[in-house]
């Protein structure tokens, strides 16, 4: 099969070429798994942070990707789920322990032994890959198979961003940074709040302009001051500078909710300029989000189809794989880019 694999952490300001293109035996699933062929993996900004060693895998070499969609090929012994042919996702959740107590809550996005498709486990930066079924997902057929891979992760992690917001009907929402996951929460956000505002920041004039086009109440820089306070602000962002301006922006009793795998260094000495009264007094707060749960992805597939939502979406040959990646590295983006593997 042919895989994009990643051997070592590389900077990708000298090395915009970091994955290499290789043919690797199809793997066997093993008891319990699917064997998938994969037909489309959405490209994910915490790739960058794989390569760049913000997130390292714990070996190498690695097949990257977890926004996978796939048809069953081959099922190992026991499992049952699925039939062969049937149309899967696979999410940045790959597996976790079932018997811990954040497991056995639901909450097995803060398993010590979470592992993540495409860094602890290969990925869908491939013709094929194995998964535990206990982590596959049914995708609703109203979408293509390059539709629904950005809902496995820019949607699912945006939807628990949103649900974790405190955000109600009525409020104004702020979204700050304008790719694949908050153009997914605009979205779900208007359905979900017809009365909520939303406003968006981007250090990019074409991410504002989308942004407006669909439908935001306002969009502005990252240091631009929006025209009200704002009840809640997700960040999805790669740096610190907008962590700042968004506490400035926050209400009274406002929450900022960071929805990011890891922090760029580049800009961390921002946070010595935040300033108690301005920044952190009258009760904000500030929340991480942890990886997904297999709820989050079961819940917002089905929400997704009911709206629906359609994300804007980029499309790339497996080949084209750091095409994609130094795009997204340098800010060209418009939605969602996804690997079609048909």
């Amino acid at each position: 099969m042919k895989a994009m694999l990643l051997r070592q952490v590389w900077d990708l300001h000298t090395q915009p070429t970091p994955l290499e293109l290789v043919e690797l035996p199809i793997p066997e699933p093993g008891k319990g798994e699917l064997r998938l062929h994969i037909s489309a993996c959405g490209v994910c900004h915490t790739e960058l942070d794989e390569i760049e060693g913000r997130t390292p895998p714990p070996r190498y070499p690695v097949i990257p990707g977890h926004q996978v969609v796939g048809r069953v090929e081959k099922a190992g012994r026991g499992a049952n789920r699925f039939k062969p042919g049937e149309r899967v996702g696979i999410a940045w959740i790959y597996s976790a322990c079932g018997i811990c107590s954040y497991c056995l809550a639901g909450e097995e996005n803060l398993c010590a032994q979470f592992r993540a498709t495409g860094r602890d486990a290969n990925g869908g930066y491939a013709n094929y890959m194995t998964v535990p079924e206990k982590f596959a997902y049914p995708i609703p057929p109203l979408y293509s198979d390059s539709e629904a891979a950005p809902l496995l992760c820019a949607g699912a992690i945006g939807y628990r961003s949103l649900r974790l917001s405190g955000l109600q009907d009525g409020q104004n929402l702020g979204l700050t940074g304008f790719g694949a996951s908050a153009h997914i929460v605009l979205k779900l956000a208007q359905y979900q709040y017809p009365r909520a505002r939303i406003f968006v920041f981007s250090r990019s004039e074409p991410e504002q302009a989308f942004a407006r086009e669909l439908g935001a109440e306002w969009a502005g820089g990252i240091e631009d001051t929006p025209p009200v306070k704002l009840e809640s602000i997700i960040d999805t962002t790669p740096v610190w500078r907008p962590v700042v301006e968004a506490l400035r922006n926050l209400a009274p009793g406002g929450r900022l909710v960071i929805n990011a795998i890891r922090k760029e260094d580049l800009d961390k000495a921002s946070l010595t300029q935040i300033d108690y009264p301005t920044h952190l007094w009258m009760e904000k707060e500030i929340k991480s989000i942890a990886n997904i749960t297999r709820r989050d992805v079961e819940e917002f597939l089905q929400i997704a189809a009911q709206i629906p939502i359609r994300p804007e979406i980029q499309e790339y040959a497996l080949e084209d794989a750091n095409l994609a990646l130094s795009e997204m590295k340098n800010r060209k983006i418009r939605g969602a880019k996804v690997l079609s593997l048909e």
